[in-house]
This record gives structure tokens, C-alpha cells and sequence, in this order.
């Protein structure tokens, strides 16, 4: 901190961390309090107490935290506006200070803050988009890794598919919502017109990072079900089932498609059924009922 110094009584030494946490704990509140008083023991290069100098430094770290908000939240920048978002990153900052030295990390709890506050209760699709907006930056930021080739796929036994369990890639992530997050986020961040809209089409969206750019794929309901129920780890076939229960429209080649097309899983194994119980509406099948659902997954050669 350029000019900026701390005045001590005398050297600090090993035996006075208590003292200098205290001294950090008000200089961090300082700064995000616009009307904090300035940290006693600050003073300038002349030996007087650096109250103008203090202040330029606030607006600085706050102006860049801001800035670093909009970088991360683009489309809900847009969508509000420039005075009314910084107005409430400013109220964001307050509330939830940065706690890693990486600004990457920084937002998890917007999406949550954004939901809390009655002003923005008349927008209830802004909390969904910021949660895609900060799942967006964490797949991008996510571990590296070999997403599953369609070759090894091709290689198994077409009798063992409907068993197999896939491991999702680290970037991979589900969101989903009862608002068009999926059109908002792909029109905001295209610069294009929001014109046709419509806010209350429930969308769902699956976030991937195969390579070195986040993939986003909005998913038909059927589709939503089959990917949750794979994320969930369960097998080809049980996810297959539960997504035909849900949209008797759903197309297990698409979504075998969009799963390896997506790089959003890095592994097959093979398991045996969860047999878990059906308390969702949906009634197990027995070994006759998963047939169609596993001939379908033999032919999963054609679809690639």
C-alpha cells in the first residue's frame, strides 16, 4: 500500500499476533465501510494521519471489487444496469467480502444475496441466471481432464451399456430453473435482443468444459432428468427409464449424443443397479420393463 504506514510503539515481534490481527480486522472493515473511521495507527509519509489517502485507497479496492462483480455477473449487469448493479454490488461487497486471495472464487453467495433483497423480488429469474453466470466461471476455472471418447464406448460389450455409471468431468455442472436462464445468459452475453423472450419457459442447462471453453447445452425436460440422474450416479439404463417416465418425448440416441458430444464425463464403469426406491412419483421397473432401455443403449454405435 503505496504511502500508507503503521505507526508502532515499538518493533512488533512473534510475541504480538493478537495485536496485529486486531489492527487487519479494522483495517479490512474500514474499507468496506465507507463510514468507518480510519484505522487507528495509519498514517502519511509526513507523519500525520492519512485520512484523504485512506479514502482514495476505499474507492480503489471498491471500484476494482465491483468491477471484478460485473466481470463475473456480465448478463445480470446488463439486465439491471450499470448504476442499479453497482449499487448493489457495493451493498454485496459489505455483506460478503472477499475471502480468497483469487477473485475467481469470489460470488458464490450473489446468486443467494440477489434472492434476498426486496427490491429485486419483482425478478425472480436474476437469482437462476447468477447461479449459471457463477457455475459458468467455475467450469471455467475447473481441473482439467480427459473427457470420455466415444471409442471406448464403441469398444464395451453392448449387453453391459444400460449398467455402466459415468464420472462427471470437475467442470461439469446442472443448472436448472423455472425461468429461460438458458435464453437470458446465451442472448446477454451475444449482445443480442431479448425481444420474444419469454421469462417463464423453465429451462435447464448443462455446462461442460471438454477442451479450453465452457460448453452450455440447454436440455429438453426429458434430457434434464436422464443428465441428473446420471450426475446422481446412476446407471445408463436407470436414467433412461426415469427420463422416458418424465417426457414420453424423450430420445435416449439424442441425449447419448449430447452426452459424449459434450465432454461432460470422463468415465464408464460398470455396476450394478442402485435399486433405489421409487419415491419421486415414478415406479421401479423390473428386468422386462429396462429391455427397450437397453437395446436402445446397444445401438449406441449408430449414434456416434
Amino acid at each position: 500500500m503505496a504511502n500508507l504506514k503503521t505507526r508502532h510503539p515499538h518493533k512488533p515481534n512473534d510475541r504480538e499476533p493478537a495485536a496485529q490481527e486486531i489492527f487487519q480486522d479494522g483495517f479490512a472493515r474500514a474499507l468496506r465501510q465507507p463510514d468507518a473511521p480510519l484505522p487507528p495507527g495509519l498514517i502519511g509519509p509526513h507523519g500525520k494521519a492519512a485520512v484523504k489517502r485512506f479514502a482514495v485507497y476505499r474507492n480503489n479496492v471498491t471500484v476494482s471489487l465491483i468491477n471484478a462483480v460485473a466481470e463475473i455477473f456480465p448478463a445480470i449487469h446488463d439486465l439491471l444496469g450499470e448504476t442499479a448493479f453497482n449499487d448493489i454490488a457495493r451493498l454485496y461487497l459489505r455483506a460478503e467480502p472477499p475471502r480468497s486471495p483469487l477473485l475467481h472464487r469470489y460470488g458464490e453467495t450473489f446468486p443467494a444475496f440477489l434472492n434476498a433483497l426486496p427490491a429485486l423480488s419483482r425478478y425472480p429469474f436474476l437469482p437462476d441466471l447468477a447461479r449459471l453466470e457463477r457455475a459458468w466461471l467455475t467450469a471455467f476455472h475447473a481441473a482439467d481432464a480427459a473427457p470420455l471418447e466415444p471409442s471406448l464406448l464403441q469398444a464395451l460389450p453392448p449387453d453391459t451399456l444400460a449398467e455402466r455409471r459415468f464420472a462427471p468431468h470437475p467442470a461439469t455442472a446442472l443448472i436448472a430453473s423455472d425461468y429461460a436462464i438458458c435464453t437470458l445468459f446465451t442472448k446477454c452475453r451475444g449482445q443480442q435482443p431479448l425481444d420474444g423472450v419469454q421469462l417463464a419457459t423453465p429451462e435447464a442447462v448443462l455446462l461442460s468444459r471438454p477442451g479450453s471453453s465452457v460448453m452450455v447445452h440447454r436440455l429438453s425436460p426429458g434430457e434434464h432428468t436422464f443428465f441428473a440422474m446420471l450426475l446422481d450416479g446412476e446407471t445408463l439404463a436407470a436414467a433412461a427409464d426415469a427420463a422416458a417416465a418424465a417426457a414420453p418425448s424423450f430420445d435416449l440416441a439424442a441425449a447419448i449424443s449430447t452426452l459424449l458430444a459434450s465432454g461432460a464425463f470422463i468415465s464408464a464403469a460398470a455396476g450394478k443397479s442402485a435399486g433405489r426406491a421409487a419415491d419421486d412419483g415414478t415406479k421401479a421397473r423390473d428386468r422386462g420393463d429396462t429391455r427397450p432401455a437397453k437395446e436402445a443403449a446397444c445401438d449406441i454405435s449408430s449414434t456416434i
